[in-house]
């Protein structure tokens, strides 16, 4: 009788879950939190904010925190800075692409630089702190 998996492609599926999860779960949770709010707030003076709120985005860091530590954890720093930013940065560069005033590619740069920033952190003490765990 066989056991496992039957296809060598998805036997490798478990090894590659912690690369392909940050990957996936940045575009998908940017689509969750952010994707369906396009318009500014208009507030009762007359100015415009947004389009979206704070906590939208709180939402949208809490939510990629799952896969950044889960990744990281499973020692693929790599995977979970690299596939996150690379996940936002598509996002944001499609959500954003009809700017006529072409402004957006100064957000999206933000977002990628930010995004590095924020996940090399994160990443950085998951390692640290379980860098002793397994051994």
């Amino acid at each position: 009788m066989r056991t496992g998996l039957p296809n060598p492609a998805l036997r490798m599926l478990p090894a590659l879950a912690p690369v392909l999860a940050p990957v996936l779960a940045a575009p998908s949770a940017w689509a969750a939190w952010l994707g369906w709010d396009q318009h500014p707030d208009v507030q009762p003076d007359g100015s415009t904010t947004g389009p979206y709120e704070a906590w939208q985005v709180i939402g949208l860091v809490l939510t990629l925190l799952v896969p950044v530590c889960w990744a990281a954890y499973r020692r693929h720093t790599a995977s979970a800075v690299l596939g996150t930013t690379a996940g936002l940065t598509a996002a944001a560069f499609y959500d954003w692409s009809d700017d006529s005033t072409g402004l957006f590619a100064i957000g999206v740069a933000l977002v990628m630089i930010g995004t590095l920033a924020a996940t090399a952190a994160v990443s950085g003490m998951v390692a640290l702190v379980t860098r002793d765990v397994g051994r």
